[in-house]
């Protein structure tokens, strides 16, 4: 029941925002690479501005304005907890969400 308020939050932010610029949150897996992008992205640290950037230049977005990491908990039951066979070497069930705004 703690989703709902979340998600009515998440909704009227981005209700308030869309009157200025049209934005889009991006749930994406936090993939470990072996660069360290994916700790910088999911720290929410000033090396990950550049990977949120890219990201957001390669869908048609001007900008990031910002990006962390996602518990499981935060995202509807459409991404499962555990990954099974899927999972790589940072793990299963982690998330990285990119505000990209044009």
């Amino acid at each position: 029941m703690r989703l709902l308020p979340a998600l009515s939050a998440c909704v009227l932010a981005l209700a308030a925002t869309s009157a200025f610029a049209d934005s889009r949150v991006f749930i994406i897996a936090n993939q470990a690479d072996g660069y360290g992008v994916d700790k910088c992205l999911a720290g929410g640290e000033k090396c990950g501005a550049s990977a949120a950037r890219a990201y957001c230049q390669s869908r048609e977005f001007a900008q990031a304005t910002a990006y962390r990491r996602v518990d499981p908990d935060e995202v509807t039951g459409a991404v499962p907890k555990t990954g099974g066979g899927n999972c790589g070497p940072g793990g299963c069930g982690e998330y990285v969400a990119i505000t990209c705004q044009r």
